[in-house]
């Protein structure tokens, strides 16, 4: 699935991290990240043409982005560097065998990703080597490395390093060795198990708890932009991890609602609000959660072409269903084979209506998120007491039963 600009007449992906309002200390990392390096990202002729009718004059990022050096940040072995390790094209190169084809892992938006060996570190990592053809890239690659820098979060991909020579672009992350939600949902290939119901509460609570630290933590605070299945990636014990920060934007501050910016993000998972004003602000990116929570409760795409049109949008199809608890075991993912806990799909679905509300102002905040995510998932469910437990669990559900409507009645 592609990401999409709001003409619809580009698939390419734009987009600015700094504007007039961040704070001060994001400006000082931001301009101490820019100056006097050893590392300058060379740029030809025909992208400095298409750089002048693409920058506004009021992108910091932008400005920067033509004296890029990561010096004064990085060291070439990683020790004492603040940031991530610099790398050599041929290291990489190396480390994935020239970028073999039994290295190669997938392709996004902004490349393809190989999987690698680093010897000078004894460790496996992912390596993105960014598409050269793209005139964004630039501006992606330097946020990517802005965002993941300076976040430091268990539910977070942790950036090791990254190649600026000469038109190269590539980023170097740790190995995720379970790849990504998208894999274990959709499409499960022979032999692939299906994620079991407390399994899949465990990866929204951590995926929860990392947007929580782009929003509530990171200062300044920072708009994902870009939640979907395919950049949640697992690590053993299906341990979740937010990647992928190409789209990255700071927040507003202060006093100010929202950051205006041209529509990015990808088909299904885009607030309609930030899709149809250009408006972005922190309940976008709770409705893109709303949307990935709904996948892994259901089993069904954000968008799937190949169903029925009524039930192509996971949300359209799901916001009528929500008003009737009668449908709610119609909802569930019949790959989970009825093995779920009655209550916790009612409270589940009840975070999920929640979050994919038409209206902002009616969304959870990512902090009510968290807590409600970190009960459901702390309530392990277990098929062997479910027979015995299924009348009690009908019974107390019935106190959840009217929470979605409750909650687009009273506009909580």
């Amino acid at each position: 699935m592609g990401c999409f600009w709001c003409t619809g007449n580009s698939r390419q992906r734009s987009k600015k991290l700094t504007n007039k309002n961040d704070d001060s200390s994001y400006q000082r990392k931001l301009h101490d990240l820019m100056k006097d390096s050893s590392v300058a990202l060379k740029k030809g002729s025909a992208y400095e043409s298409a750089k002048k009718e693409e920058v506004a004059k009021n992108d910091q990022l932008s400005l920067d982005v033509k004296n890029l050096n990561l010096n004064d940040e990085v060291s070439k072995d990683g020790k004492d560097s603040k940031l991530a390790q610099s790398f050599t094209f041929a290291e990489l190169a190396a480390a994935t065998g020239n970028f073999r084809s039994d290295c190669f892992l997938g392709e996004g938006g902004f490349g393809k990703v190989y999987k690698g060996f680093l010897e000078k570190t004894n460790q496996d990592v992912a390596i993105k080597q960014l598409d050269l053809n793209g005139l964004q890239g630039i501006r992606e690659f330097v946020v990517e490395i802005l965002t993941l820098s300076m976040a430091k979060h268990p539910n977070l991909v942790k950036l090791i390093g990254f190649c600026a020579e000469d038109e190269q672009r590539l980023l170097v992350y740790e190995y995720m060795s379970l790849g990504s939600l998208e894999n274990h949902l959709h499409e499960l290939p022979p032999g692939r198990k299906p994620l079991d119901w407390n399994t899949r509460m465990k990866i929204a609570a951590g995926a929860a708890r990392g947007l929580e630290y782009l929003h509530d933590k990171m200062k300044p605070p920072v708009i994902y932009r870009d939640l979907k299945c395919s950049n949640i990636l697992l690590g053993e014990g299906y341990h979740p991890k937010l990647s992928d920060f190409g789209l990255a934007k700071v927040g507003p501050i202060g006093d100010k609602t929202h950051v205006s910016t041209r529509v990015m993000g990808t088909y299904g998972y885009c607030a309609p609000d930030y899709a149809m004003t250009g408006q972005l602000t922190f309940k976008s990116d709770i409705y893109s959660f709303g949307v990935v929570f709904l996948e892994l409760i259901t089993g069904r795409k954000a968008i799937d072409n190949t169903r029925d049109h009524s039930e192509q949008n996971l949300v359209a199809w799901a916001r009528p269903m929500f008003k009737d608890r009668r449908n709610f075991s119609q909802m569930v993912d019949p790959l989970l084979q009825g093995q779920y806990p009655v209550r916790g799909l009612y409270q589940a679905l009840a975070i999920a209506a929640m979050c994919v509300q038409e209206q902002p102002n009616m969304r959870p905040a990512i902090s009510d998120v968290v807590l409600a995510l970190n009960y459901l998932s702390s309530q392990k469910y277990d098929p062997n007491k479910s027979v015995h437990t299924s009348r009690r669990n009908m019974a107390s559900s019935a106190v959840n039963r009217n929470i979605v409507a409750d909650h687009e009645h009273n506009g909580h």
